[in-house]
Protein backbone atom coordinates (compact mmCIF):
# COMPACT_ATOMS: atom_id res chain seq x y z
CA UNK A 1 0.00 0.00 0.00
CA UNK A 2 1.32 3.46 -0.82
CA UNK A 3 2.38 5.94 1.99
CA UNK A 4 -0.33 8.96 2.83
CA UNK A 5 1.42 12.18 1.30
CA UNK A 6 0.29 15.80 3.11
CA UNK A 7 -1.64 17.83 0.70
CA UNK A 8 -2.99 20.63 3.01
CA UNK A 9 -2.91 21.47 6.76
CA UNK A 10 -3.99 24.07 9.24
CA UNK A 11 -7.99 23.32 7.99
CA UNK A 12 -10.55 23.43 10.62
CA UNK A 13 -11.85 19.86 10.67
CA UNK A 14 -11.63 18.95 7.17
CA UNK A 15 -14.49 16.90 6.13
CA UNK A 16 -16.52 15.92 2.60
CA UNK A 17 -13.71 16.20 0.17
CA UNK A 18 -14.69 16.21 -3.50
CA UNK A 19 -12.11 15.73 -5.73
CA UNK A 20 -12.53 17.82 -8.60
CA UNK A 21 -11.68 17.59 -13.13
CA UNK A 22 -9.15 20.28 -12.49
CA UNK A 23 -7.12 18.56 -9.51
CA UNK A 24 -8.09 21.10 -6.90
CA UNK A 25 -10.19 19.36 -4.16
CA UNK A 26 -13.28 21.01 -2.51
CA UNK A 27 -14.20 20.38 1.01
CA UNK A 28 -15.63 21.52 4.34
CA UNK A 29 -14.11 23.46 7.25
CA UNK A 30 -16.70 22.45 9.52
CA UNK A 31 -15.29 25.07 12.57
CA UNK A 32 -14.10 27.22 10.02
CA UNK A 33 -17.17 27.55 9.09
CA UNK A 34 -16.95 27.42 5.19
CA UNK A 35 -16.50 25.78 2.20
CA UNK A 36 -13.15 25.72 0.53
CA UNK A 37 -10.65 24.76 -2.07
CA UNK A 38 -7.00 23.25 -2.03
CA UNK A 39 -5.37 23.35 -4.57
CA UNK A 40 -2.73 20.73 -5.34
CA UNK A 41 0.52 22.96 -4.48
CA UNK A 42 -1.37 23.40 -0.53
CA UNK A 43 -2.87 26.93 -1.02
CA UNK A 44 -6.04 26.94 0.43
CA UNK A 45 -9.06 29.48 -0.85
CA UNK A 46 -12.56 30.28 0.56
CA UNK A 47 -15.11 29.30 -1.42
CA UNK A 48 -17.90 30.91 1.21
CA UNK A 49 -18.70 31.56 4.84
CA UNK A 50 -21.48 28.89 5.44
CA UNK A 51 -23.19 29.90 9.13
CA UNK A 52 -23.66 26.87 11.08
CA UNK A 53 -21.97 23.38 10.15
CA UNK A 54 -20.72 22.22 7.32
CA UNK A 55 -20.43 18.33 7.31
CA UNK A 56 -20.68 17.37 4.20
CA UNK A 57 -20.54 18.02 0.67
CA UNK A 58 -21.35 17.02 -3.31
CA UNK A 59 -21.77 18.64 -6.37
CA UNK A 60 -25.22 18.64 -7.90
CA UNK A 61 -26.93 18.22 -11.55
CA UNK A 62 -26.25 22.15 -12.10
CA UNK A 63 -22.78 22.31 -10.45
CA UNK A 64 -23.47 23.81 -7.36
CA UNK A 65 -22.13 22.50 -4.16
CA UNK A 66 -24.72 20.89 -2.04
CA UNK A 67 -23.73 20.98 1.90
CA UNK A 68 -24.87 18.65 4.85
CA UNK A 69 -24.95 21.48 7.61
CA UNK A 70 -25.12 20.53 11.08
CA UNK A 71 -26.32 24.18 12.07
CA UNK A 72 -23.37 24.17 14.89
CA UNK A 73 -24.53 21.24 16.51
CA UNK A 74 -21.05 20.52 17.50
CA UNK A 75 -18.64 22.86 19.35
CA UNK A 76 -15.13 22.30 19.06
CA UNK A 77 -12.96 21.12 21.99
CA UNK A 78 -9.08 20.88 22.13
CA UNK A 79 -7.39 18.10 23.71
CA UNK A 80 -3.72 17.19 23.41
CA UNK A 81 -3.37 19.16 20.17
CA UNK A 82 -6.45 17.71 17.85
CA UNK A 83 -9.79 19.04 17.47
CA UNK A 84 -13.06 17.43 18.53
CA UNK A 85 -16.79 17.86 18.09
CA UNK A 86 -17.86 18.69 21.25
CA UNK A 87 -21.23 19.00 22.68
CA UNK A 88 -24.00 21.57 21.17
CA UNK A 89 -22.39 25.38 23.00
CA UNK A 90 -26.47 26.94 23.60
CA UNK A 91 -27.36 29.99 21.93
CA UNK A 92 -25.22 29.32 18.48
CA UNK A 93 -26.92 26.13 17.04
CA UNK A 94 -28.95 27.22 14.25
CA UNK A 95 -30.75 24.55 13.68
CA UNK A 96 -29.74 21.45 10.39
CA UNK A 97 -30.10 22.66 7.04
CA UNK A 98 -29.11 21.52 3.09
CA UNK A 99 -27.89 24.57 1.96
CA UNK A 100 -26.65 25.28 -1.81
CA UNK A 101 -23.60 26.84 -2.77
CA UNK A 102 -22.59 28.81 -5.85
CA UNK A 103 -19.08 27.79 -5.86
CA UNK A 104 -18.44 30.51 -8.65
CA UNK A 105 -20.15 33.11 -6.74
CA UNK A 106 -19.92 31.84 -3.24
CA UNK A 107 -23.47 32.77 -2.21
CA UNK A 108 -25.32 30.25 0.06
CA UNK A 109 -28.51 29.18 -0.06
CA UNK A 110 -30.64 27.27 2.68
CA UNK A 111 -32.67 24.63 0.43
CA UNK A 112 -34.10 22.57 2.92
CA UNK A 113 -34.57 23.04 6.76
CA UNK A 114 -37.13 20.65 7.58
CA UNK A 115 -39.23 17.66 6.12
CA UNK A 116 -43.02 17.59 6.96
CA UNK A 117 -43.01 19.93 9.09
CA UNK A 118 -40.49 18.34 11.54
CA UNK A 119 -37.33 20.18 11.60
CA UNK A 120 -34.18 18.66 10.40
CA UNK A 121 -31.40 18.61 13.34
CA UNK A 122 -28.11 17.65 12.09
CA UNK A 123 -27.61 16.69 8.64
CA UNK A 124 -24.10 14.66 8.05
CA UNK A 125 -23.67 13.84 4.66
CA UNK A 126 -24.99 13.41 1.40
CA UNK A 127 -24.87 11.63 -1.84
CA UNK A 128 -26.61 12.35 -5.72
CA UNK A 129 -28.24 10.07 -8.13
CA UNK A 130 -28.69 10.06 -11.78
CA UNK A 131 -31.99 11.18 -11.28
CA UNK A 132 -31.51 15.11 -10.03
CA UNK A 133 -32.09 13.87 -6.31
CA UNK A 134 -29.93 13.29 -3.36
CA UNK A 135 -29.89 10.79 -0.28
CA UNK A 136 -28.67 12.54 2.95
CA UNK A 137 -28.40 11.67 7.01
CA UNK A 138 -29.19 13.04 9.94
CA UNK A 139 -26.96 12.57 12.90
CA UNK A 140 -29.20 13.82 15.26
CA UNK A 141 -28.39 15.37 18.66
CA UNK A 142 -27.37 13.15 21.56
CA UNK A 143 -27.33 15.50 24.17
CA UNK A 144 -31.38 16.83 23.57
CA UNK A 145 -33.88 16.46 26.19
CA UNK A 146 -35.63 13.59 24.31
CA UNK A 147 -33.37 10.61 25.34
CA UNK A 148 -34.19 9.25 21.50
CA UNK A 149 -33.06 11.79 19.37
CA UNK A 150 -29.83 10.13 18.34
CA UNK A 151 -32.61 7.69 16.26
CA UNK A 152 -32.62 10.15 13.32
CA UNK A 153 -33.48 8.54 9.30
CA UNK A 154 -32.26 9.05 5.94
CA UNK A 155 -33.77 11.31 3.64
CA UNK A 156 -34.35 12.27 -0.07
CA UNK A 157 -34.66 14.78 -1.45
CA UNK A 158 -34.46 17.01 -4.86
CA UNK A 159 -31.99 19.40 -6.24
CA UNK A 160 -33.97 22.18 -7.48
CA UNK A 161 -35.76 22.14 -3.79
CA UNK A 162 -39.00 20.96 -4.51
CA UNK A 163 -39.57 17.95 -2.74
CA UNK A 164 -37.94 16.14 0.51
CA UNK A 165 -39.09 13.11 2.09
CA UNK A 166 -37.79 10.26 4.42
CA UNK A 167 -36.98 7.01 3.41
CA UNK A 168 -35.83 5.25 6.53
CA UNK A 169 -36.30 5.37 10.01
CA UNK A 170 -34.70 4.80 12.49
CA UNK A 171 -30.94 5.05 11.74
CA UNK A 172 -28.84 5.21 14.59
CA UNK A 173 -26.64 8.49 14.30
CA UNK A 174 -25.89 8.09 10.60
CA UNK A 175 -22.75 9.30 9.12
CA UNK A 176 -21.64 8.94 5.90
CA UNK A 177 -23.88 7.33 2.72
CA UNK A 178 -23.03 6.43 -0.86
CA UNK A 179 -24.34 4.63 -3.30
CA UNK A 180 -23.25 1.13 -5.10
CA UNK A 181 -21.74 1.77 -8.29
CA UNK A 182 -24.86 0.17 -10.34
CA UNK A 183 -27.02 3.36 -7.97
CA UNK A 184 -29.53 -0.12 -6.97
CA UNK A 185 -27.50 -0.19 -3.53
CA UNK A 186 -27.83 2.25 -0.79
CA UNK A 187 -25.38 2.44 2.32
CA UNK A 188 -24.72 4.58 5.23
CA UNK A 189 -22.65 4.39 8.52
CA UNK A 190 -24.23 4.78 11.67
CA UNK A 191 -21.17 6.10 13.85
CA UNK A 192 -21.35 4.99 17.90
CA UNK A 193 -22.34 0.97 16.64
CA UNK A 194 -19.73 0.65 14.13
CA UNK A 195 -22.15 -0.76 11.44
CA UNK A 196 -22.31 0.06 7.75
CA UNK A 197 -26.05 -0.40 6.69
CA UNK A 198 -27.64 -1.06 3.20
CA UNK A 199 -30.96 -1.06 1.75
CA UNK A 200 -32.30 -1.68 -2.04
CA UNK A 201 -32.76 0.99 -3.86
CA UNK A 202 -36.47 0.16 -6.37
CA UNK A 203 -36.63 3.66 -7.22
CA UNK A 204 -35.62 7.05 -6.94
CA UNK A 205 -35.91 7.93 -3.75
CA UNK A 206 -37.38 4.66 -2.77
CA UNK A 207 -35.63 2.05 -0.95
CA UNK A 208 -37.00 -2.01 -0.19
CA UNK A 209 -38.69 -2.18 3.35
CA UNK A 210 -37.44 -4.86 5.27
CA UNK A 211 -37.92 -6.46 8.45
CA UNK A 212 -35.98 -4.64 11.60
CA UNK A 213 -34.59 -8.36 12.58
CA UNK A 214 -34.02 -8.82 8.42
CA UNK A 215 -29.77 -9.10 8.85
CA UNK A 216 -29.38 -8.26 5.00
CA UNK A 217 -29.80 -4.39 6.22
CA UNK A 218 -26.50 -4.84 8.16
CA UNK A 219 -23.59 -4.87 5.67
CA UNK A 220 -20.88 -4.99 8.42
CA UNK A 221 -20.34 -4.42 12.42
CA UNK A 222 -17.33 -3.85 13.58
CA UNK A 223 -15.59 -5.33 16.35
CA UNK A 224 -14.55 -3.55 19.73
CA UNK A 225 -14.66 0.23 20.27
CA UNK A 226 -14.78 1.53 16.32
CA UNK A 227 -16.45 4.37 15.44
CA UNK A 228 -17.34 5.32 11.93
CA UNK A 229 -17.80 8.71 10.10
CA UNK A 230 -17.70 8.96 6.75
CA UNK A 231 -17.25 6.86 3.49
CA UNK A 232 -16.62 6.14 -0.09
CA UNK A 233 -17.21 3.58 -2.75
CA UNK A 234 -14.93 2.42 -5.29
CA UNK A 235 -15.22 0.89 -8.85
CA UNK A 236 -15.67 -2.45 -7.19
CA UNK A 237 -18.51 -1.78 -5.10
CA UNK A 238 -16.01 -1.86 -1.79
CA UNK A 239 -17.50 0.37 0.74
CA UNK A 240 -14.29 2.54 2.55
CA UNK A 241 -15.43 3.76 5.45
CA UNK A 242 -13.57 6.16 7.80
CA UNK A 243 -13.06 4.86 10.80
CA UNK A 244 -12.41 7.46 14.30
CA UNK A 245 -10.69 5.76 17.18
CA UNK A 246 -8.73 2.88 15.12
CA UNK A 247 -8.01 6.09 12.57
CA UNK A 248 -8.03 4.80 9.23
CA UNK A 249 -10.12 3.86 6.40
CA UNK A 250 -11.80 0.46 7.05
CA UNK A 251 -12.65 -1.65 3.46
CA UNK A 252 -15.78 -3.60 3.18
CA UNK A 253 -16.83 -5.91 0.49
CA UNK A 254 -20.39 -5.87 -0.93
CA UNK A 255 -20.88 -9.44 0.29
CA UNK A 256 -20.01 -7.83 3.81
CA UNK A 257 -16.16 -9.44 4.10
CA UNK A 258 -13.35 -7.30 5.03
CA UNK A 259 -11.24 -6.70 2.42
CA UNK A 260 -8.27 -4.23 4.13
CA UNK A 261 -7.49 -1.12 6.29
CA UNK A 262 -5.48 1.66 5.63
CA UNK A 263 -4.38 3.14 8.79
CA UNK A 264 -4.05 7.16 9.08
CA UNK A 265 -1.93 8.89 11.75
CA UNK A 266 -5.29 10.78 13.11
CA UNK A 267 -7.53 9.35 15.74
CA UNK A 268 -10.54 11.44 13.87
CA UNK A 269 -9.77 9.92 10.60
CA UNK A 270 -13.81 10.82 9.04
CA UNK A 271 -13.68 10.88 4.88
CA UNK A 272 -12.50 9.59 1.73
CA UNK A 273 -13.18 10.36 -2.06
CA UNK A 274 -11.38 9.54 -4.98
CA UNK A 275 -9.98 11.95 -8.12
CA UNK A 276 -7.18 11.78 -10.56
CA UNK A 277 -7.42 10.48 -14.40
CA UNK A 278 -8.23 6.97 -13.35
CA UNK A 279 -10.21 7.77 -10.11
CA UNK A 280 -6.68 5.91 -8.12
CA UNK A 281 -6.06 9.02 -5.84
CA UNK A 282 -7.60 8.63 -2.67
CA UNK A 283 -7.84 12.13 -0.87
CA UNK A 284 -8.61 11.54 3.47
CA UNK A 285 -9.51 14.05 5.41
CA UNK A 286 -7.89 13.78 8.67
CA UNK A 287 -9.64 15.82 10.96
CA UNK A 288 -8.32 15.67 14.34
CA UNK A 289 -5.06 17.23 12.81
CA UNK A 290 -6.51 19.44 10.34
CA UNK A 291 -4.69 17.89 7.20
CA UNK A 292 -5.77 16.49 3.68
CA UNK A 293 -3.73 13.92 2.63
CA UNK A 294 -3.91 11.54 -0.37
CA UNK A 295 -2.46 8.30 -1.85
CA UNK A 296 -2.61 5.93 -4.14
CA UNK A 297 -5.30 3.55 -3.79
CA UNK A 298 -5.30 -0.29 -4.96
CA UNK A 299 -8.52 0.02 -7.01
CA UNK A 300 -10.08 3.22 -8.92
CA UNK A 301 -13.06 4.52 -6.90
CA UNK A 302 -16.65 4.43 -8.33
CA UNK A 303 -17.67 7.62 -10.68
CA UNK A 304 -20.15 9.86 -8.82
CA UNK A 305 -23.08 11.16 -10.55
CA UNK A 306 -22.63 15.25 -11.85
CA UNK A 307 -18.66 15.04 -11.26
CA UNK A 308 -16.74 14.69 -14.49
CA UNK A 309 -13.66 13.02 -13.16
Amino acid sequence: MAELVEVASNLKFPEGPIAMPDGTVILVEMFGPRLSRVHPDGTVETIAEVPGGPNGAAIGPDGAAYVANNGARFTMVENDGLMFPGPTTPGKYLGGRISKVDIDTGEVTDLYTECDGKKLVAPNDLVFDDQGGFYFTDHGMTEDEDRMAHLTGIYYAKADGSSIKEIVFPAHEPNGIGLSPDGTILYWAETWTGRVMRRKITGPGEVEEVDMVDPWQCLYGLPGFQLLDSLGVDGDGNVCVATLVNGGITVISPDGELVDFVAADDVLTTNICFGGDDLRTAFITLSGTGKLMKMQWPRPGAKLNYLNT
